[in-house]
């Protein structure tokens, strides 16, 4: 390849690698924009006491997408390919999102539940396919700085979400129908299986270092501290991406305001601070910096619960959104860092555990909401009869009551990252 083409060549990964990203952070935007709608026009429908857990398990699900491709996925990127992994991600978002807009244009029945789970299962399956290519894809074109440049590949997450926030706003301001949202992720989806379809891939790290197919799965018996890890990676990822999933949903009930514009600003706050995550783990150390990402997250998470207005809320949003801004890339820039023998395999069992946390935590976030609306109502029955502001008192509750679980994750992640930084320097200083 000459050195014009290698050029162009890299350009062009760069833009892919930052397009994949800003449309899974476009996704994340739309769900969070939607959930109350398919709450309100579906689920309610269905069951109005459960509502709250059904949409919590449909966005769920994203996850289990999501986990189940980064689970086969990074096991066989190698195999297929980064262009394949990267096609697929786009045909599932597109074929998705026109799931879900049949489910919301027909009449509401069980099938329509389906629809809209199965919908969002291939998000989450193309959300899966994105990370199994384009972790592996950074790391390899920048094995001396991953850390780095994974943050500043992942800024173009929160991008994504900033882009499809203000975009549900202004549909919403226009009065148009909420299923547009949907339509959104379809062009992104359809220009980067177009730019993919023209470029030419590198070989993963691993394959570059030599290191065998065999090798790298054996790194599991080598390395037992990669399971520490994959601990740590599910915490993390609850703490940022159960809240920021559950933003919209619950807040704009307890401070007045949408709370989608919550969202945006805070992932505007992490498309800046991203950029800078090279410095400040250089003077800290990665694991310092997660560390102190703990402390501020759960400082965060508790302020949200209690806000009640929206300059309380601003003011713990920020506080939530510095916290959690470097968690997912700086994890897997220390698996990377640390275990690079185990190449696309060990960074698509971190996402795979990340992803798999939010299966987890936000159906239970909606059972912990629905729990709280029954007893702070007195039952289902009287629940039925609330409206005006008693109903808008019952939800403030539940709010408040799901935030402030979550809150209980990064604290028990702050012993943990404090003794690995206390091991990491006790070992250097050895050295």
């Amino acid at each position: 390849m000459n050195p014009a083409h290698q050029h162009l060549n890299l350009s062009r990964l760069f833009l892919i690698g930052n397009l994949s990203i800003f449309m899974i952070g476009l996704g994340f935007a739309v769900r969070a924009s939607i959930a109350a709608d398919l709450q309100r026009d579906i689920f309610d429908v269905l069951d109005v006491a459960n509502s709250a857990a059904m949409v919590g398990e449909a966005l769920g699900i994203t996850f289990t997408g999501f986990a189940l491709t980064l689970l086969f996925g990074s096991a066989l990127v190698d195999l297929i390919g980064m262009r394949a992994m990267l096609l697929l991600s786009a045909a599932g978002y597109v074929l998705g999102s026109l799931l879900v807009l049949a489910a919301a244009w027909m009449p509401v029945s069980d099938s329509s539940y389906w629809l809209v789970l199965f919908g969002l299962l291939l998000t989450g399956l193309g959300w899966g396919a994105v990370e199994a290519a384009s972790n592996p894809l950074v790391a390899s074109l920048y094995p001396e700085e991953k850390t780095h440049r994974l943050n500043i590949l992942h800024a173009w997450w929160p991008a994504g979400i900033v882009v499809g926030g203000l975009a549900g706003v202004a549909l919403a301001a226009l009065g148009w129908s909420w299923q547009v949202n949907l339509l959104l992720l379809i062009v992104p989806g359809l220009v980067m299986a177009v730019l993919v379809m023209g470029t030419e891939f590198p070989v993963t790290e691993r394959v570059a270092s030599g290191v065998s197919y065999g090798e790298m799965f054996g790194e599991l018996k080598r390395q037992p501290m990669f399971f520490l890890w994959l601990i740590c990676m599910f915490m993390t990822a609850a703490a940022e991406l159960a809240p920021g999933q559950w933003v919209d949903l619950a807040l704009s009930r307890v401070v007045g305001m949408d709370g989608i514009l919550l969202l945006v600003y805070i992932s505007a706050l992490m498309f800046v601070m991203r950029h800078f995550a090279g410095p400040i783990a250089a003077r800290i150390s990665s694991v310092g910096l997660l560390w102190l990402s703990s402390v501020l997250a759960v400082i965060g998470l508790y302020g949200l619960a209690r806000a009640d207005s929206p300059a309380t809320a601003f003011a713990a949003a920020t506080v939530w959104g510095i916290g959690v801004c470097y968690m997912w890339p700086t994890m897997l820039g220390n698996v990377a860092e640390r275990f690079p023998r185990g190449g696309a395999l060990f960074l698509g069992l971190t996402g795979f555990c990340g992803g798999m946390a939010i299966q987890f935590v936000l159906p239970q976030l909606g059972a912990i909401f629905d729990r709280a609306k029954l007893e702070a109502a007195g039952g289902a029955e009287r629940l039925a009869t609330l409206s005006g502001e008693e109903l808008e008192a019952v939800l403030r509750h539940a709010s408040v009551e799901s935030f402030s679980a979550v809150a209980l994750i990064p604290l028990a992640l702050i012993p943990v990252f404090a003794f690995i930084w206390w091991r990491d320097r006790r070992n250097l200083a050895a050295a």
